[in-house]
């Protein structure tokens, strides 16, 4: 079975004091929307750190289960190595929680390529042109190794040692890659946003 893991562990440190996890997205925080996106393709997990009471709340009747990782100061690397420890068995879909644009279809697409190209040991969503990104399934083979990550670069380590057996899952646009860091980037899109809406409203 196929694990889900949301990434939400971060300190949004470039967010100038807000918490991009909890900024609105049609009415509930970004984190909420992250989970509700992975409902019915497997059970889902959100690392959390071990200090944010704001971001567990948007758990409340999720269904998904916070791990609060004690290891997160180190970064993503860290907050991998401390989760896999605790998830149960099977593969890792790794999803970052700031990954606006990333849809259930994408999700599921990854997860039907890793049945579609078993040969594979990771399957991973790739921009329109190629470029790699996310979301990332790990298989179960190989989720042991999450025991050595450290740092920031998350589970790149690892893409980079089995590059020749992963598999990309291009998507239609940069949405495998578009995150939201600071407060510019989110007003950038709500503004994108607005411009839409007016568009198709003309």
């Amino acid at each position: 079975m196929v694990q889900i893991l949301i990434l939400a562990a971060g300190r949004s440190s470039r967010m100038e004091g807000s918490d991009k996890m909890l900024e609105d997205v049609n009415g509930l925080p970004l984190l909420r929307q992250q989970i509700n996106k992975c409902s019915g393709l497997g059970p889902v997990h959100v690392a959390l750190p071990p200090d944010n009471p704001e971001r567990n709340a948007t758990l409340e009747g999720s269904g998904a289960a916070p791990l609060f990782i004690s290891q997160s100061s180190e970064g993503i690397g860290g907050t991998l190595r401390g989760a896999q420890e605790r998830l149960p068995a099977g593969s890792i879909l790794v999803l970052l929680g700031d990954l606006i644009l990333i849809e259930s279809n994408d999700l599921q697409c990854v997860i039907n390529a890793k049945n579609d190209h078993p040969n594979h040991l990771i399957w991973q969503g790739a921009t329109q042109d190629g470029r790699p990104g996310h979301p990332i399934l790990f298989d179960a083979s190989i989720r042991d190794q999450f025991s050595k990550l450290h740092g920031d670069t998350g589970g790149a380590a690892l893409v980079r040692k089995y590059a020749k057996q992963t598999y990309h899952v291009p998507f239609a646009d940069d949405r495998a890659l578009y995150d939201l860091d600071t407060p510019q980037d989110w007003a950038q899109w709500r503004n994108n946003q607005k411009a839409l809406k007016n568009n198709s409203a003309s």
